[in-house]
């Protein structure tokens, strides 16, 4: 059976107008936000340490031989998990699903 997407949605069940839904949902649950608290971003803080003065050391290793960087999400995988070479490069199996 073939659907007309474009004629009109309306049943005979649609008959309830806004305000009898408005009613039924309680003010808590209307999505109203405080206005004080938008505003006030600056006061917002994480818990735990200020780690703003700590230098991390990382070593960065470049692909190794049995690695390959995915062209479409551009991670480094290992060769096993290579799906096809496509004629822009290596694809990773995810990508490729």
């Amino acid at each position: 059976m073939a659907t007309d997407y474009d004629a009109p949605r309306k049943n005979d069940d649609d008959t309830e107008s806004i305000e009898a839904l408005k009613e039924r949902v309680p003010d808590k649950l209307s999505g109203a936000v405080d206005g004080d608290d938008a505003d006030n971003l600056g006061g917002f803080e994480l818990g735990g340490a200020d780690l703003a003065d700590l230098e991390l050391d990382v070593v960065v290793l470049p692909p190794q031989a049995d690695e390959f960087t995915c062209v479409e999400c551009f991670i480094v995988k290992h060769r096993s998990l290579l799906a096809k070479e496509s004629k822009l490069g290596p694809i990773c199996r995810e990508c490729a699903a």
